[in-house]
């Protein structure tokens, strides 16, 4: 592993996330072609000599790709580079990307808080045509994409609550909404509900309109809603993408990413031309949008929707700044021109071209579910919603990277082992294979992982793991992967709450005997037995609870609380959920959990909630 020691935590999710920016298929690597744009998002953009110099080293020196840790030793050398240095100030003007604090907001590694225009823009853009219809957004939608209306904007907490549910639809009752006060309530729903990774960001960072915190957040909230379809059991006819001698397992492993990419390629080698490797620098001459556009339009054949013809005169343009706008112009004619500019396209920004072709994607799939196939229809199933909150959890602490499909990505057991070092477990990364895997023989390192994974779940974390091995793992069995999972959640929620009481060790009765004393101490009538009473199908032991830790917080006018019908039991759940994340407390659970009282999700509700009653204390 690279050294990190002159790096921050903070720091080091920059650097995350820059490398992110252009690692668009979250394999963990980048080409070197790529390198520049890498540091240029990281605020470290090189002179033109110095980059050829730089990339002519690393494809002549190995095979071309670079890992996160290769990434950071390039980085930190280039930091003590004053030739580097000395084109700082010059590029990111050229760039429009605007640093923030001067001098004094730099770490000990010279690190810039720093933000993108371009963000900025077709953030504003997004958000103004989303809500434009809100009533509640009325006061500061739409919003002037030239100036910094979008960070005074998020102050209230609104817009952001308001984008979540665009993204996910009902993730927060809106009756929790608090139209006048920011709380800590939108950061909890960021981390529990849509899996985003938040670091060290408060309530007061939003208030403050910090830009690129807001910028960061927001990023992760619109790519999750536009991410949200492009997997294959919500949408069918992305098996038309199956590559011959490809098995559906091996099409249902992509992430989303990688499915886009495919899909364009798919789209472009119908129309007779090249494929691409990126959203970067192979579609900067605007080309391959061109062909993709043109392929996608209706043509007219399906009922009621007209035909759309797409110009391509725009490909005689010799500019390629003109030649990109022509091509928007085009998407404009499609409803799809969100998110870049033609500069955007030309510089090859790789977050915001991701987002553009994601857009496409969800508005014009031109895809049809293959007929005639020989396909097991039943083996493709849809995510349940313990393996949503397990994965939302797991995202929220960062992992990386980042989880798209529970079982093939955990099947070499890299994120397994930093769920380890969340609660605790020491684990020796010598012994842990790490990617680039060989064609030859690359499962069986990845077993070697996962045999490790369970030798420390036996032997350090002492979990029941009896039936367990770590060819489970590997292959993906859901119920013993799920038992190794909901171990792994429950540790480190009783570890939150041991660290709240000093070291005391917490159990399922001690928290049980909490929320009763809790409840009788603020005059509550509620009481549970056990984390599978029935009584909990209300929702009222909750939300008593909730109003025991923040006297007066729940408005019981708005809940019926007798004779509860399940829509009733629903409704009181959705609200108890967002209540319990509005006041601070960070559960994962889903409100159909509590309905129909799953034990394991109902234990980490009262232990969240515990956790944030003893803060209190």
């Amino acid at each position: 592993m690279a050294s990190t020691a002159h790096f921050s935590e903070e720091e080091m999710a920059e650097l995350r996330e820059a490398f992110g920016k252009v690692d668009i298929s979250g394999n963990g690597f980048i080409h070197a072609n790529d390198l520049t744009d890498v540091l240029k998002a990281a605020n470290l953009p090189l002179p033109g000599y110095k980059a050829r110099e730089l990339i002519q080293n690393l494809t002549t020196t190995g095979d071309g790709r670079i890992s996160f840790d290769e990434f950071i030793s390039i980085f930190q050398n280039l930091k003590s580079d004053d030739v580097a240095k000395s084109f700082r100030k010059q590029i990111n003007k050229k760039e429009g990307i605007c640093a923030i604090g001067g001098t004094s907001e730099q770490s000990s590694a010279g690190t810039q808080h720093s933000y993108s225009e371009e963000e900025k823009y077709a953030f504003v853009n997004w958000i103004n045509k989303a809500l434009e219809k809100d009533p509640d957004c009325k006061h500061v939608v739409p919003m002037n994409p030239e100036t910094d209306d979008l960070f005074q904007a998020v102050g209230d907490g609104i817009v952001l609550c308001k984008m979540i549910n665009f993204s996910v639809p009902d993730t927060i009752d809106e009756r929790t909404i608090n139209k006048k006060k920011l709380t800590p309530f939108t950061i909890q729903v960021l981390k529990c509900n849509i899996g985003c990774h938040v670091v060290n960001i408060g309530a007061e960072d939003l208030k403050e309109g910090k830009p690129y915190l807001v910028l960061g957040l927001l990023w992760q909230v619109i790519k999750i809603g536009l991410f949200a379809d492009i997997e294959i059991s919500k949408n069918m006819s992305l098996i038309a993408l199956l590559r011959e001698g490809e098995s559906l397992e091996d099409l249902m492993k992509l992430s989303p990413e990688e499915l886009l990419l495919r899909w364009a390629n798919y789209h472009l080698e119908n129309a007779g031309c090249n494929k691409v490797n990126n959203f970067s620098s192979d579609i900067k001459d605007s080309r391959a949008y061109y062909h993709l556009l043109n392929q996608v339009a209706p043509k007219g054949d399906e009922e009621g929707i007209p035909a759309i013809t797409i110009d391509m005169s725009g490909l005689r343009e010799k500019d390629d700044v003109q030649r990109a706008e022509c091509m928007l112009q085009q998407a404009e004619r499609l409803g799809c021109r969100q998110f870049v500019t033609a500069t955007d396209v030309v510089r090859g920004n790789p977050k915001l071209n991701l987002a553009f072709i994601a857009n496409l994607f969800n508005k014009y799939p031109a895809l049809h579910k293959p007929e005639n196939q020989d396909i097991d229809w039943s083996s493709i199933e849809g995510e349940t919603r313990e393996e949503r909150t397990f994965r939302n959890w797991m995202n929220s602490l960062g992992v990386n990277p980042r989880v798209n499909h529970l079982y093939s990505d955990l099947s070499d057991a890299l994120v397994i082992f930093q769920l380890y070092e969340k609660i605790k477990v020491p684990v020796d990364w010598n012994r842990v294979n790490k990617p680039p895997y060989p064609k030859l023989g690359g499962n069986m390192k990845k077993l070697e992982n996962c045999n490790y994974a369970v030798e420390l779940g036996k032997n350090q974390a002492k979990f029941s793991l009896v039936g367990i091995a770590g060819q489970d793992l590997n292959e993906g069995n859901r119920t013993l992967t799920l038992a190794l999972i909901w171990q792994l959640m429950r540790r480190y929620t009783l570890n939150i709450l041991e660290d709240i009481g000093g070291g005391e060790k917490v159990n399922d009765e001690i928290i049980v005997s909490w929320v009763n004393e809790t409840l009788t101490a603020a005059g509550k009538d509620s009481t549970i037995s056990s984390f599978k009473d029935s009584k909990i199908s209300t929702s009222m032991p909750v939300l008593d609870l909730i109003d025991a830790i923040q006297p007066g917080s729940i408005k019981y006018d708005l809940l019926k609380t007798e004779d509860l019908n399940d829509e009733e039991k629903l409704n009181n759940a959705k609200y108890a959920i967002s209540m319990a994340r509005k006041i601070g407390a960070r559960v994962y659970a889903l409100p159909e959990d509590l309905v129909e009282v799953k034990p394991k999700m109902v234990m980490t509700v009262f232990a969240c909630l515990m956790g944030k009653g003893m803060k209190k204390v």
